[in-house]
C-alpha cells in the first residue's frame, strides 16, 4: 500500500557533497532501519557496503568510507533532537515529523524503488485461502484507490508515499 522513505536531514552539514573529514552521521541503532540508513548513505557516495550485505548491512559492512564518516548509532526517535550535535542524520518518516522535520527538507531521500523501499513496503496480508473474501476484495481496492492516494499526498508531503498502481495514474 505504502512505504515511508527515510531522509537524510542536515545537522551542521547541509551540503552532501561538502560533507566535512570526520563528520557525524547520525542513523537508528535499530538493525532494519540501520540497514535502511546505510544503504540511502550508499545510493548518495557516501559510504560503499560490502556487495552482499543488502537489507542486513550494520556498520561493519562499510568496506569504502572516503571521508572517514563516523556512524552515530542511535534511537531512531532521537536522531531529529540530536541534529545540533550531527552533521547529518537519516531519519525515518514517521519520526522526522514528530520531530517538526518536512521530507521534503531532506538532503535526499529513498526511491520508491530502491531495494529498502521494496523491501519495507506496508502491505495488506491475509491467511492462505482467505483472499478471496468479499471483505478483503472491497479493502485492497479502497487500500487501492486514487482517493486513498491522494490523501496520502496531501496529508504526509512525501513522508508516507503510496506504491499502487492508483497513486501512479
Amino acid at each position: 500500500v505504502h512505504y515511508e522513505p527515510m531522509g537524510i536531514f542536515a545537522g551542521n552539514s547541509s551540503d552532501l557533497a561538502a560533507l566535512p573529514d570526520g563528520a557525524k552521521v547520525g542513523v537508528p541503532n535499530d538493525a532494519t532501519n540501520e540497514a535502511r540508513a546505510l544503504l540511502l548513505l550508499e545510493s548518495n557516495g557516501l559510504i560503499k557496503l560490502k556487495e552482499d550485505a543488502g537489507v542486513a548491512a550494520t556498520k561493519l559492512d562499510i568496506v569504502e568510507n572516503p571521508h572517514n564518516l563516523e556512524i552515530v548509532e542511535m534511537e531512531a526517535a532521537q536522531l531529529p533532537l540530536s541534529l545540533g550535535s550531527l552533521d547529518i542524520a537519516v531519519i525515518n518518516g514517521n519520526y522526522a515529523l514528530s520531530g517538526g522535520l518536512s521530507i521534503s527538507d531532506a538532503l535526499a531521500i529513498e526511491e520508491a524503488d530502491s531495494l529498502a523501499a521494496e523491501t519495507y513496503q506496508n502491505v495488506v496480508a491475509v491467511r492462505n485461502g482467505d483472499e478471496t473474501r468479499p471483505e478483503l476484495q472491497t479493502l485492497i481496492e479502497v487500500l487501492n484507490s486514487q482517493e486513498i492516494a491522494d490523501y496520502i499526498n496531501e496529508t504526509f508531503e512525501g513522508a508516507v508515499a503510496p506504491v499502487f498502481e492508483a497513486a501512479a495514474e
